[in-house]
């Protein structure tokens, strides 16, 4: 009896640090394509032409209009890819979208400024969870905690990911 007490404990254990672990694992259709529907606030995850899944997304503090420079707030527009990740991202988990583009770079140059960077799409941040409002990033696309971690599985580096206005 006590053996089966030990294994019952165990099991459970097991059970609910799985349960807590941000990193999960995908084994269904390849995502093929990310759409971000600014106007909308929606993100799409696409294999060929059927959706995945749908997520109801945070912007930058001012989303109107393609990110043109650091600190403005905007998220940028246009089509991107997936090129890195972050397991220990300050905003739960974060995967990196390869702003700025020979196009961006090259209109800020044009202007004597810089088009920024570091745009992720990413959770909440660790150390403060509520009361962000709507469209508090920097220029970041931002989801829930619980839809970033589907988002890490599903999604590998090189992904397109394009930008609507």
């Amino acid at each position: 009896m006590r053996i089966l007490r030990i294994v019952a404990v165990l099991l459970a254990a097991l059970t609910v640090s799985a349960c807590g672990s941000k990193f999960k694992t995908y084994n269904g259709p390849e995502v093929t394509h990310v759409v971000i529907n600014k106007g909308d606030r929606r993100m799409y995850l696409l294999h060929h032409e059927q959706v995945l899944k749908q997520y109801k997304i945070d912007l930058g503090f001012a989303p109107s209009g393609h990110k043109r420079f650091r600190g403005d707030g905007r998220t940028p527009e246009g089509l991107y890819k997936i090129d890195r990740r972050n397991p220990d991202s300050a905003f739960h988990l974060s995967i990196g979208i390869d702003y700025p583009n020979e196009r961006d770079l090259a209109f800020a140059r044009m202007q004597g400024k810089s088009p920024g960077g570091d745009i992720f799409i990413h959770g909440r941040p660790n150390k403060k969870k509520r009361g962000l409002g709507r469209d508090w990033t920097a220029g970041c696309i931002s989801v829930k905690d619980r839809h970033i971690e589907d988002i890490y599985a599903m999604v590998r580096n090189g992904t397109p990911v394009t930008i609507n206005p």
